[in-house]
Order: C-alpha cells, then sequence, then structure tokens
C-alpha cells in the first residue's frame, strides 16, 4: 500500500479576500486563485481562507473547499448548527454550482455531458484517475461561451475555448479532470495537461473560476443566489 506523502508548499499569497455577502449565520467570499482553502498540516502552509477568515468570524467553518489553483466562490458557516445544514445541502446536490473556464482548443460540441467516474489512488497523488471499476460516479455539464484565440509571449497562437461548467457530483478535482478526458484540459492545470500544448507555458494560473452559488438560507429558508465575474 502507497503512503501519501505531500510535499507540496504555497507560495505567498497577497491577494485579498473579498467578503460578498455576511450576516450572523453565514458568510459567502471570494477566494483569489493561490490560497488555500484550509490550512495544511506543514507550518509553511498555515495561510488559507479559514485562516484569515476565523480571525474576523471566530469559530466559523468550511462548508466545501476550491482547489489551491482555482478562484471564486466559498460559503463558510459560523457556527457548526449551520455548517451541518449547508453540508447536507452538498450532500443532497441542491447547492448549484457554477464555473468558468478556459480550456484548451477549440471543442467541437456546443455542450454536452462529462460521466465519468473518479478514483483516488495514492500512488499518483495528488492526481485523481479515471477509473469505471473503483471510482465513485461523477457527471459533469459544459456548454461553450465562446471560442478564441490568445497570442502568448512565444508567438505561437493558442487556441482556447471558454466554457460554463455545471458539476453534478462533487469529486475531487472532477472539473480538471473531466476536461482532460473531453481531450481539452483546462489552461494552467500543472496536473491534467493544461500546460503541455504549444504556447500555454507561461499561464499564469490555473484558469478555473468558480463564478455562481446558489443556496437555501439554512434561516431564512430563501433561495440565496451569489455571483462573482470570472477575472480572466
Amino acid at each position: 500500500m502507497s503512503t501519501i506523502v505531500d510535499t507540496f508548499i504555497a507560495p505567498p499569497c497577497h491577494d485579498k479576500i473579498e467578503i460578498l455577502y455576511q450576516d450572523e449565520h453565514l458568510v459567502v467570499t471570494n477566494k483569489p486563485s493561490g490560497l488555500l482553502s484550509l490550512s495544511g498540516k506543514n507550518p509553511q502552509n498555515l495561510d488559507s481562507v479559514h485562516h484569515r477568515l476565523v480571525t474576523i468570524f471566530p469559530g466559523c467553518t468550511l462548508v466545501h473547499r476550491l482547489d489551491f489553483g482555482t478562484s471564486g466562490l466559498m460559503v463558510i458557516a459560523r457556527n457548526k448548527a449551520i455548517n451541518a445544514a449547508l453540508c447536507q445541502q452538498f450532500s443532497q446536490r441542491t447547492v448549484v454550482k457554477v464555473y468558468n473556464a478556459l480550456l484548451c482548443g477549440h471543442l467541437e460540441s456546443d455542450e454536452g455531458i462529462i460521466d465519468a467516474a473518479i478514483a483516488k489512488d495514492p500512488a499518483l497523488f495528488p492526481r485523481m484517475s479515471i477509473c469505471a471499476i473503483n471510482g465513485k460516479p461523477a457527471r459533469s455539464h459544459y456548454q461553450v461561451i465562446e471560442r478564441l484565440y490568445r497570442q502568448p509571449e512565444d508567438g505561437i497562437p493558442l487556441p482556447l475555448t471558454r466554457v460554463r461548467l455545471t458539476p453534478q457530483t462533487g469529486r475531487t478535482h472532477q472539473l480538471r479532470i473531466h476536461c482532460q478526458q473531453l481531450g481539452h484540459p483546462i489552461l494552467g492545470c500543472d496536473l491534467y495537461g493544461g500546460l503541455s500544448y504549444p504556447g500555454s507555458a507561461l499561464t499564469p494560473r490555473l484558469m478555473l473560476h468558480a463564478s455562481e452559488l446558489h443556496f437555501t438560507h439554512p434561516i431564512s429558508n430563501e433561495r440565496v443566489t451569489v455571483c462573482h465575474d470570472s477575472p480572466f
């Protein structure tokens, strides 16, 4: 059995967290790319969304996470009861999450479904793998927003497709590995081929942003919708 050894050390993140909504029960923030959601075991990985917010909102806890390179919307509970209620919504899949991404290459279809089970493999850590036998069901919807070209510094035109991604399950690295499975990895994705396309090597970040979050407020029972435009 393989032992997982996490040697990742996060570089300093000087970007601030934006607080987009807050009340006495919960907070919705915009996480910058390059910031951990939760502090790591290594003391050098102390800085995180939770580490910063707990100094402002004592006792707050994360309901869900975003990958280190992903920017965008996160909801944080201000007490245990709210955390439990929101976690139930995530597990029952009543929370709608929408992402904006730039994919390498031009997709042929304007929209579609990626249905591919995802499994953990300690030998591949931190990468996940597509595995129909041992994987957990994972399903994502994509919709093309535009097809474009970018001219990077090395002068090679880079074909890209801007897409709206809606995960219908919540597996680790789901959108990143599903886009690779589609044959069009997310630009800037170091784990799943997003830096291997000609012209992509100098991409400054993972081009994935959590742009919409829809959930039911645990106290008022009203539907909450928070949106934040993609920074790329």
